[in-house]
């Protein structure tokens, strides 16, 4: 008989949709994850209870119970992937607004000194002796032409910075879809384990039945035996599947942050719905609102801009320079003082053809960015298509298995009578009850399986196609 074992599909799913998701607007985002600031203010306050201080002062063993959304907004707090991808929001932002200021302000310097010797020495500030000198000076220099240099510098720091936002939301969907994957496997382990408990309730009544047949002599003994033997298979299973609850709520904790064991509000069990795009639809928007796509168009944007930036140092360099310097032996050098300013030109003819190995290195990375880009749009149109066939499987698959519980169950009515007349044997009757078993099991599969497919679905479109 099949063994009633974590249901793998689930994962398998996840794998096959473990991609990256589009863009998305944050009224797009609001059914799936917040930012980690927004995260603690759960639905308005009004679930405060499940806030980041009542996890952290639950005890270790204590249940909590939690709703999908709760879990997605939890789980955005404590992912160490979306966190580290939130950060480098931030840091590619600071890069744009570094190659700004760049390119408007002139970079200044400000130094000051003061020197006490052991015998007096010429002091440039008096024009005498002393054994005291402080300088001062204040520089500034703006670079007028740095063979566009500065510009590609700006253009591959937009592009990092649209990379890096792409990220984070690739990161804050595959942040949702582990949440959920790990949400359905504690309902789907629960209703495993109703599946099982039922079993062996079912062999315990027949087990009833089967000795007063014995006892009565419209049967023989062995099918006591047989009963006995089929609950002790599922009082086994049944202790196995309470174990895979157990790891499965604990896993859920883990990814909510909470130090001990997490359960899933039930939910519900209504049809799978048709999805509201179509399969070309979804394909062309994945491939125009990915951000795998996004990321890669970045990096391609970031090192063309790299490589037209090495290449700008075939260029001169034309600048304006300025400084003031200050001598004396006040604190304040006042005594003599000095102004420069100009302009420099700096035209590198020759520096070992180390400038020939960077622009070379910047034309590879710049041409190895460009075929990542058109492989990941290959890879994100097909993942597209297995996950939206997926969910169309899984959906069809649910409705089969439906239809074959409540055959299988009229199966069984069947051969309870038919067994409790005579009619027919203790086998038929134990068939009857593990195709039961196996058919609960399957619907509790698929119908999980279906929820977890439209998750990937939604995960590469970067938007909730349905209300959670």
């Amino acid at each position: 008989m099949r063994r009633l074992r974590t249901i793998p599909t689930l994962w398998a799913l996840a794998t096959v949709v473990a991609l990256s998701v589009p863009d998305a607007t944050p009224a797009q985002l609001a059914t799936s994850l917040p930012s980690p600031s927004a995260a603690g203010d759960l639905l308005g306050g009004g679930l405060s209870s499940v806030g980041d201080a009542s996890i952290e002062q639950a005890a270790p063993d204590s249940v909590l119970m939690v709703t999908l959304s709760q879990a997605l907004q939890l789980a955005a707090n404590v992912d160490p992937n979306y966190v580290a991808a939130l950060r480098q929001v931030g840091d590619a932002d600071w890069v744009r607004r570094q190659a700004w200021m760049a390119f408007v302000i002139p970079s200044a310097q400000f130094q000051w000194s003061f020197n006490r010797f052991s015998s007096p020495q010429f002091n440039l500030g008096t024009g005498g002796l002393a054994d005291e000198l402080t300088t001062a000076s204040l520089g500034a220099r703006y670079d007028l032409f740095t063979g566009g240099a500065r510009i590609y510098d700006m253009q591959g720091s937009a592009a990092g910075v649209d990379g890096a936002r792409a990220g984070e939301l690739q990161a804050r969907f595959q942040t949702a879809l582990g949440t959920e994957a790990d949400y359905y496997e504690v309902i789907a382990q629960t209703e495993l384990l109703r599946v099982t408990q039922e079993r062996t309730a079912r062999a315990m009544q027949q087990l009833d039945i089967a000795r007063a047949r014995v006892l009565s002599g419209a049967a023989v003994q062995t099918d006591s035996l047989q009963l006995l033997l089929e609950l002790t298979r599922a009082q086994v299973e049944e202790l196995q599947q309470d174990a895979a609850v157990k790891v499965s709520r604990l896993q859920l904790g883990r990814r909510i942050g909470h130090a001990g064991p997490a359960d899933a509000v039930p939910l519900d069990t209504l049809p799978a719905r048709e999805l509201p795009i179509t399969e070309a639809d979804a394909y062309q928007e994945a491939l125009t609102s990915s951000p795998r796509v996004e990321v890669a168009q970045a990096d391609a944007r970031v090192a063309d801009a790299f490589f037209k930036a090495e290449r700008g140092s075939y260029f001169p360099t034309v600048s304006l320079f300025g400084q003031w310097s200050g001598f004396d032996e006040a604190i304040i050098p006042r005594a003599t003082t000095r102004t420069t300013y100009g302009v420099s030109l700096n035209f590198p003819l020759w520096d070992g053809a180390n400038r020939e190995i960077r622009v070379y290195r910047a034309n590879t990375l710049r041409q190895v960015a460009e075929a990542t880009r058109a492989d990941t749009e290959r890879e994100v149109g097909r993942n597209i298509v297995a996950a939206y066939q997926a969910y169309d499987a899984a959906r069809a698959s649910a409705e089969l298995a439906a239809r074959a519980v409540l055959i299988a169950r009229e199966n069984l009515r069947v051969q309870q009578e038919r067994y409790q007349s005579g009619a027919t044997t203790i086998l038929d009757l134990l068939v009857a009850q593990v195709n039961l078993t196996e058919a609960e099991a399957g619907l509790v599969q698929s119908r999980f399986t279906t929820r977890l497919a439209l998750a990937g679905v939604e995960a590469i479109l970067g938007r909730r196609l349905f209300d959670k």
